[in-house]
């Protein structure tokens, strides 16, 4: 080998120093040190190894020799077996993995400590910084990072100010014609409703009940929600809001727990009422708008369609429920917005806003999650006539009593009485038809019904006097028959 040092990477030809021509005598062993071994390593003196503060550059060339081992970076130093059983410390290139062929490294010695005299033969010896050359050194790169921090911040600043413009007006709107909003838009259908939609306030000594309505005539009748104006007994005033802001107060001309559904009367003349449209007509994905004063907020409009019909929903006070054959829709309703109108594309009412669906666990409404109810129009129109005219409104019935308890296909007519009265009225009208206690109903008018408030509502979205046509089963029937009932008239309240 051309170095005295196996272990070490050969030196290239340029940086090799001559070597004397006779054997230069061996350097005296280091105190409890060992002598060279001689399997095939040449001799080699140890060098003094003096703990580093820094991590030194490891030697990295591949071991040479017999009886050597290479470790991976995180072993433990491992001492090689000499030829007397003396042990000589391990290289460090059996310490770390060898580097790829071709890429020498100079060991570097620690820069704390007496450094070693160079080997015999006059080999250069490895040079290292010295603890002061290494203070200089970073204070040099201290103070030049200091002065790099100041001049980029200086650069920075330079830079924003350059950016900053002199004009900061922002670009306006173009000029020219007005916006366009074609008839049916929710633009359009909200500027010629709200001035016709009202907040209602009930204040008592509780505190204050809001709700909405919609002028009903222009001589002052306002329609809204019975449960709206539920607690205005007593003398506890009622005051309606219209959408220019001036306040009124109104007396209720009459009210229905059956359908929900009050008549106000206000001192007003010349207002513009809304326009109660055929809830028939109405189909699942009709464009709908709901207006009213949800949570207070007067003059609110939100847009959506109608999800479903013929939904049985129970409204109103627990203590005096309604049943309603309810118009489903996604538009927001929130509490405030009962008694406020439901609209179609051409601006007509189609219902009358009244519940919220409640979360599964819920003991009270907590705001909209996309599933709200409205009575029908039709039916709103004939019981605010009835209220007008009468003060009273009236509601269709067939003479039966059900039986809650059943569980199976149809709705079951009781088979015993219930609080002193008969299952079938006698002489009702489903007496007439023949259809007696313990008898099943399967549909009403083609339409099939699995729960009593899905029969209670269907009649009831009726008028008194009106013929259905209903599909009954007694006993084992099969499909049952189908009979025909004229609806009798009950008085609300």
């Amino acid at each position: 080998m051309s170095d005295d040092n196996p272990f070490a990477p050969p030196t290239p030809a340029s940086r090799q120093v001559p070597q004397p021509s006779a054997q230069p005598p061996a350097a005296p062993p280091a105190s409890g040190g060992a002598e060279p071994g001689s399997q095939g390593l040449g001799p080699q003196a140890p060098e003094p190894h003096v703990p580093e503060p820094h991590v030194p550059e490891p030697h990295v060339p591949e071991p040479q020799g017999q009886g050597q081992q290479t470790a991976g970076p995180h072993a433990q130093r491992q001492q090689v077996p000499g030829p007397v059983g003396q042990h000589v410390p391990a290289s460090p290139a059996q310490l770390y993995p060898a580097r790829p062929s071709g890429e020498h490294l100079r060991q570097v010695h620690p820069a704390a400590g007496t450094v070693p005299p160079p080997p015999p033969g006059g080999a250069p010896r490895a040079r290292g910084l010295r603890a002061g050359t290494v203070a200089l050194v970073a204070t040099l790169a201290l103070f030049a990072g200091l002065v790099g921090g100041i001049g980029g911040s200086a650069l920075m600043n330079a830079r924003e100010d350059d950016a900053r413009l002199v004009d900061a007006a922002l670009p306006e709107a173009r000029g020219g014609e007005p916006i366009r909003r074609p008839e049916g838009s929710v633009a359009a259908i909200a500027a010629e409703a709200l001035p016709s939609v009202v907040s209602i306030a009930v204040r008592s000594a509780e505190g204050e009940a809001t709700g909405s309505g919609m002028v009903l005539k222009e001589n002052g009748y306002i329609l809204t929600n019975n449960h709206v104006v539920a607690g205005a007994g007593s003398g506890v005033p009622i005051f309606v809001t219209f959408s220019d802001g001036h306040e009124k107060r109104a007396k209720i001309v009459g009210a229905t727990p059956d359908y929900d559904l009050a008549v106000l009367k206000v001192g007003e003349k010349g207002l513009t009422p809304l326009v109660l449209g055929d809830s028939d007509d109405v189909v699942v994905g009709d464009d709908v708008l709901a207006a009213g004063s949800p949570l207070g907020l007067d003059a609110t409009v939100t847009t959506g369609i109608v999800s479903a019909l013929h939904r049985p929903v129970q409204a109103g006070e627990q203590a005096t429920t309604a049943f309603i054959d309810a118009i489903q829709t996604d538009a927001a309703i929130n509490p405030g917005n009962s008694g406020g109108p439901l609209l179609n594309s051409a601006g007509e009412v189609i219902g009358i806003n009244s519940a919220i669906a409640q979360a599964p666990g819920s003991l009270t409404a907590t705001g909209n999650i996309g599933l709200g109810f409205a009575i029908p129009s039709n039916q709103a129109r004939r019981t605010a006539e009835q209220l007008i005219e009468t003060g009273e409104a009236t509601f269709p019935v067939i003479g039966v009593l059900l039986d809650q308890t059943y569980q199976g296909e149809g709705v079951k007519v009781a088979a015993s009485a219930q609080g002193g009265r008969p299952p079938v009225t006698p002489g009702g009208p489903a007496d007439t038809a023949g259809i007696v206690p313990g008898d099943v109903i399967l549909a009403i008018d083609g339409r099939p019904v699995s729960r009593s408030d899905e029969l209670i509502v269907a009649i009831r979205a009726l008028a008194p006097g009106d013929a259905v046509t209903l599909r009954v089963r007694s006993g084992a029937e099969g499909d049952g028959r189908e009979v025909r009932v004229v609806l009798d008239e009950k008085t609300s309240g």
